[in-house]
């Protein structure tokens, strides 16, 4: 049997209105000490933005959005924050802020699988079921 691995998460959101505190999953972050492991995945779904906001500029949310998986993977052009050591990197970007992206509280699981973890992250936290596109 594999190993597990022990890995934080926080799920990032889009909260169009931060006063009305609604929001829409949009992506995941997870990062394992124990593997120097640290990603991030978007999947924006603008209809259901739209729903909330039909104001909401995308191109900008696009933009905002596209930093942090550009953060994670860390190199030269991931600006200074991207030289940070993966942990740091991790806490920067899942402290709470009041601004239009923002992260969900962290959480720790338990996986075999850390790109497995992600997806499966996505599955059950971003992605709408079937049942809510009716």
């Amino acid at each position: 049997m594999p190993a597990r691995l022990l890995y934080d998460y926080a799920i990032i959101r889009v909260v169009p209105k931060v006063d009305r505190e609604e929001f829409i999953n949009v992506g995941a972050i997870v990062s394992c000490g124990t593997k120097k492991f640290l990603e991030a995945r978007i999947e924006i779904d603008e209809e259901r933005l739209r729903a909330i906001d039909s104001t909401l500029d995308m191109e900008l949310i696009r933009n905002h959005l596209a930093v942090i998986p550009v953060i994670c993977a860390g190199g030269p052009e991931s600006g200074a924050i991207g030289q940070l050591p993966h942990r740091e990197r991790f806490h920067w970007l899942v402290a709470p802020r009041s601004t239009i992206v923002q992260t969900s509280r962290v959480h720790t699981g338990l996986c075999e699988n850390l790109p497995g973890a992600i997806e499966h992250l996505l599955d059950t936290m971003v992605r709408p079921s079937v049942d809510c596109r009716l």
